[in-house]
């Protein structure tokens, strides 16, 4: 149930066609794309390289830990005020609106490698599932029936609806900073980065990995992931107990959002963080029969 083979994935890849692409509302995105290009301009350099580093995994901590652990799953508690700048920081990685980020997790997670996944390799084929979805026609809306909970605050509907500005403004911050090669570097390459490294936990972590866990979907481990992705690599856990703060639940298991949630909460700016009980932890599916990465 939880392992696809090679011929799978290449069987289901027909189905990346199967939805409508708006190539108009994907000019953003692609753009984001084209302008890593003037890396051969920029040039590269240490301190280039290390911009770009940094800036990823700001951006990826605010993706995993505001975007998903927080506003997808409610995993822990804070103040409206934080919430607030969760939320701006998270969308500087131009991935849209919080809500609308939110709302469409829950909808995969309801559905999670079913026909109604919006983002399922298992149905949908590795291209659409990894970026195809997101240039659909089918998917600009935000569903606010899903997050009402988050909906009741005005200020994140109007961030929702203009989730433009954070990385625009942060853009602007690189190249205020950085001149144009910090641009290049902080932002549009970080971005793009960002980007795909994001996507694989909705397409890769469906097809190769590790499974601990009868989750009754697709869902695997991967190191690799758990150390670019700030611990969402260990999206088995995560699918088999959705509402834990840490998805890294054994010593050896990197999971750098869950460690900086626990020094916020030292300091009383996160709260009530939920942890997976022992018992859940406990039941190992004993399986090894799957590829590894």
């Amino acid at each position: 149930m939880n392992r696809l083979s090679c011929d799978s994935v290449d069987s289901l890849d027909h189905d990346s066609e199967s939805k409508q692409l708006q190539w108009k509302g994907a000019i953003p995105f692609l753009t984001i794309h084209l302008m890593c290009l003037w890396v051969f301009q920029t040039g590269i350099s240490v301190e280039l390289v290390a911009l770009g580093i940094v800036s990823y995994y700001l951006r990826m901590v605010a993706i995993t830990a505001g975007y998903h652990r927080y506003f997808s799953h409610r995993s822990y508690k804070t103040s409206r005020v934080f919430q607030f700048l969760l939320a701006f920081f998270a969308m500087t990685s131009a991935q849209k609106g919080v809500l609308w980020w939110a709302s469409h997790h829950r909808h995969h997670h309801k559905h999670s490698d079913r026909e109604e996944d919006r983002h399922s390799p298992l149905q949908r084929g590795f291209w659409y599932s990894h970026v195809g979805w997101l240039l659909s026609d089918e998917y600009v809306q935000t569903d606010f029936s899903v997050v009402k909970d988050l909906a009741k605050y005005p200020e994140l509907r109007v961030l929702n609806r203009f989730h433009f500005i954070p990385p625009l403004l942060y853009a602007l911050l690189m190249y205020a900073l950085w001149g144009f090669p910090g641009l290049v570097w902080g932002f549009f390459i970080s971005t793009t980065v960002l980007y795909h490294c994001t996507f694989f936990i909705n397409s890769l972590t469906h097809i190769v990995g590790r499974v601990r866990y009868n989750s009754r979907d697709g869902s695997k481990n991967s190191f690799i992931l758990a150390v670019l992705c700030c611990g969402e690599g260990w999206h088995n856990n995560h699918h088999y107990y959705q509402s834990s703060v840490n998805q890294g639940w054994l010593w050896w298991e990197v999971d750098f959002s869950y460690y900086i949630l626990t020094i916020l909460s030292w300091f009383g700016i996160v709260w009530d963080l939920r942890t997976p009980p022992d018992h859940i932890k406990a039941k190992i599916l004993a399986t090894g029969n799957t590829i590894n990465l």
